[in-house]
């Protein structure tokens, strides 16, 4: 049987950038703040992290340094997708080389595959992998949906261990449990839907929000684990107008703009993706402040 690489709250992280490249220091600053909170697993350039800008020798310098950082005390699983599946296992070899105990792989973007093009481009990076491999199903940002009849392809894969859903679709969800074995596991892709996708036997989250409040997605997903749904609901309505203020625009601008009033970096992004908007700044800041983030 196939272990999970991780049960409870991961962080999507962000990457810290200076006008003239990677923010090392800052790095360390945020994984120390996120190790120091409980979180329980890293998820290194990932969507959150900007990866789709970032350039490959920075991709897999910043996998080395956040392995180097973390030191074996929790899991680092690398972000290794593309929409070219030579380029998903080139990425995904050199992630493992870089030390990533595991790979984060997103549904092929823009190329729109068929679900048996899916099957065959998952299985050809799980070939080459030498570390366990989650998929990462987002429509809203790539087109491509997964189905359940292709999770339960794919489970049967050794190198396979589940998905993070963030397809918004808890009927998915279900038909992937009832058609997948006990250990394809599901890891939730949206804060907001933690606690129900757990209740549906989900293993965690894959966080954005944990960027900022690791030690509330830590307990969030620690109650769902122990079987405390009512504690566990209490604490997703607790959050949720933050998880809510934390898209209000484009994930990860919102993110790294909390991070930067929390004083964890600066407030830095490669274009396409720009400074929030004035008016959304200053409601995200009060956000903040209601949940004593910021002074």
């Amino acid at each position: 049987m196939k272990q999970a690489i991780f049960t409870g709250s991961g962080v999507a992280l962000v990457t810290p950038f200076t006008s003239g490249g990677v923010d090392y220091p800052a790095l360390e600053k945020l994984l120390d703040f996120q190790l120091d909170r409980g979180t329980d697993a890293v998820i290194v350039c990932g969507t959150t992290g900007e990866a789709a800008t970032m350039s490959y020798a920075e991709r897999m310098a910043v996998i080395e340094a956040v392995v180097r950082r973390v030191d074996g005390r929790v899991p680092v699983i690398a972000g290794s997708g593309a929409n070219c599946t030579e380029t998903a296992i080139a990425l995904s070899r050199d992630a493992v080389s870089a030390g990533a105990d595991g790979l984060l792989v997103v549904t092929p973007f823009y190329n729109k595959a068929t679900q048996r093009g899916l099957v065959r481009h998952y299985t050809a990076v799980a070939d080459a992998a030498e570390k366990p491999v989650i998929l990462y199903n987002v429509p809203s940002r790539t087109g491509v949906k997964c189905t359940a009849e292709t999770y339960a392809a794919l489970a049967q894969h050794p190198n396979i261990l589940g998905v993070k859903e963030a397809g918004g679709d808890l009927a998915l969800i279900q038909k992937t449990r009832e058609l997948c074995p006990e250990d394809f596991y599901i890891w939730s892709g949206n804060d907001d839907e933690t606690a129900p996708i757990m209740l549906l036997g989900g293993k965690g989250v894959i966080s954005v929000a944990a960027n900022v409040a690791p030690d509330r997605m830590h307990d969030l997903t620690r109650a769902c684990l122990e079987g405390d749904f009512v504690s566990a609901g209490r604490m997703q309505l607790e959050l949720r107008a933050l998880c809510e203020a934390l898209f209000w625009e484009v994930n990860p601008i919102p993110v790294k703009t909390a991070l930067a009033l929390m004083g964890m970096c600066e407030e830095v992004f490669r274009l396409p993706l720009c400074e929030m908007e004035p008016e959304n700044r200053e409601r995200l800041a009060a956000v903040l402040q209601r949940y004593g983030l910021v002074s």
